[in-house]
């Protein structure tokens, strides 16, 4: 399954990028598996995307939470709690 993932604010900056398109395993289902998923890409992604870290996360420009199941072609965002405008 592919999807595009966005990252904004402090994690885009960490990061190093804005979004780009991956394609999922097959046991990667919601949104808080596509969250392990990058985060055993290891180092800065590890330490950005770390369980218990502050981050919020939406799903076609929707909030959500890590059970929000994800579909071909779908958004994924992760954002701090607070974002300027």
């Amino acid at each position: 399954m592919n999807i595009q993932i966005r990252f904004f604010a402090s994690v885009r900056e960490a990061l190093g990028t804005a979004q780009e398109g991956v394609d999922l395993p097959e046991h990667v289902h919601t949104v808080g598996e596509v969250r392990d998923f990058l985060r055993q890409r290891g180092g800065v992604w590890a330490e950005v995307l770390a369980e218990g870290r502050a981050l919020r996360m939406a799903y076609n420009q929707q909030m959500a939470g890590v059970a929000t199941p994800v579909a071909e072609g779908g958004e994924v965002a992760f954002f701090p709690p607070v974002t300027g405008g």
